[in-house]
This record gives C-alpha cells, structure tokens and sequence, in this order.
C-alpha cells in the first residue's frame, strides 16, 4: 500500500503539469459552480480478520452525503460525510489459524473528510465535456465503533479492553475518532444539463490497528475476569482451541500493520447553479 501511495502521489504531480497545457487547448470556458451528491455503495477492509482480499469482508450498504466546489474543468475540491458498515469473520477465513481464533467485529463508523480532486480531462455539469476519470487525495476523521458478536448479541469493544487497555502496565483505551488519509480514483459522467454521476474507489489510510479491535497479544484470562469481568474476557479470546490452556501473551494480531478501510461508492450530483456562464463551441 506505501509504494501505491507513492505512485499516487506522482501521478498527481505529474497531471499538475499536465492540466494547465491541456486546458489552454480545450474549447470550454467554465465558471466555478457547486455540487451536491447524494452517495451509495459498500465498503471493506484489510486488516487482522481480512489480511488481503479486497472485499473481503461481508459487503454491507454505505451511504454519504458531499459538497463539491469546481474551481475550473481540471480542479475541485469536496468535503464529504460518510456512514460506513464492514464485517469480517475468522469463521469465514480459509486460514486454520484464523479459523481457530475464531474472532469477529462488525464496525458501523461515521467520516468527514476534505479531498482535492484532478481530473484527467475537462469536465463539467451541464457542458459538453461528458466524462472524465480522476484523481482524488485529502484528509479526513472517522469515528470507530468496533463490535464483537457473543451469544447472539452484539457488545461495544473499545470500553471492554479486550487487550488489557486501561489495566495497569498495559496501554490506555484506544481512540475511537482516528485521523485518515482519503485517496484513490473514479470516473465522472454528465447525465444532463443539472445531473452527473460518480463511480469511485477509495482507500483510507489510518494510524489506528484497532478498527477492528484487534491487534497485540491475549491477556492471561485470569487478569481479564478480576478487573473486567466474565463478559471481557470472552470477547478476549473465543478460539476453539487454545495455547498452554489460556493464550496468555499467544499473538492475536499484527500490530506492525495499521488497519485499512475502503469505500466502493456511486455518487449522483445535482447542480446547484440555475445557470452556467459557460460557451461550449462544438
């Protein structure tokens, strides 16, 4: 994922280069106009019960709400507002050291996130240029609320400490709002004078391996039913088999590897100016 970032990131530069030249040589003088656009689709992850397969994870329905503001047909920015659904079980792995840990979450979280948009050729509502691909890149915040599923009920993760957060000589409670970096790509689409579609693809870089509460080692259960409780220390570790007895200080996660979460999202935008100043000369 680092070295698609840094090919990402030298598209972008090298399409800055490009845009200006291209755009002296188009036929379509725009005015800055605004975008309203109404989201669906499904999301996934990669992470410690989904280490490789996009999507992987059980696809569940996505949905956001966006503002965008076209500088010209090359450049806009948008601010975005996301709910996002992932669910992943070991269960389902093909992996016999993911199935034997037997571990779940489901993540039901909320992000806002700025991006800056490239597109690859001039673009805009309501004019003649129809289609574009283009790049996006930004920031943004999620927060996350993973969930673990035991005895047919779903239980909030993070106040739980399943790996010893907030016991003494173990870290403090993870955070549930973590910072993201947006990117990734899609393809723009005029449907009329007032109406577009977006398809787009996008991977969230995070700083966080606990989108899906899941990252160091078991904590002795014997710990874990002292200073939480029965309910904890099942959440903890529900493999079928386990190591020495307990588990305790057996790896359960990666933590050298930060969670990813991606979006797969089609987007119908309505324009919000009743007019465009703007000549299209065929």
């Amino acid at each position: 994922m680092n070295a698609f970032f840094r090919i990402l990131l030298l598209t972008l530069v090298v399409l800055t280069g490009v845009a200006p030249a291209s755009a002296q040589k188009g036929n379509v003088r725009s005015a800055k106009t605004n975008e309203l656009g109404i989201s669906i689709g499904t999301a996934y992850y990669i992470g410690e019960l989904n280490p490789s397969k996009p999507f992987g994870t059980q696809e569940k329905l996505c949905a956001g709400l966006s503002l965008r503001h076209n500088f010209n047909l090359r450049w806009a920015v948008k601010g975005s507002f996301n709910y996002g659904n992932i669910e992943a079980h070991d269960s389902k792995s093909k992996d016999p050291w993911q199935q034997n840990r037997n571990l779940n979450f489901r993540n039901r979280f909320f992000e806002g996130a700025v991006v800056f948009e490239l597109n690859f050729f001039d673009y805009q509502l309501g004019t003649g240029s129809d289609i574009s691909p283009y790049l996006f890149l930004g920031t943004g915040l999620c927060y996350s609320n993973p969930e673990a599923q035991y005895n047919g009920f779903w239980h909030s993760l993070q106040p739980a400490g399943t790996e010893g957060q907030g016991m003494k000589g173990y870290d403090p409670y993870y955070k549930q709002t973590i910072f993201v970096v947006p990117m990734g790509f899609g393809l723009k689409m005029n449907l009329g004078q007032k109406m577009g579609l977006d398809v787009e693809w996008g991977m969230r870089k995070t700083w966080s391996d606990y989108f899906d509460d899941v990252s160091e080692n078991y904590v002795d259960p014997a710990l874990l039913m002292a200073s939480r409780g029965q309910l904890t220390t099942h959440l903890a570790d529900q493999s079928l088999q386990q190591m020495n007895g307990t588990n305790a200080l057996v790896q359960r996660g990666e933590s050298s590897r930060k969670d990813l979460y991606f979006f797969c999202m089609a987007t119908l935008n309505i324009r919000l100016a009743k007019k465009l100043n703007t000549c299209w000369k065929g």
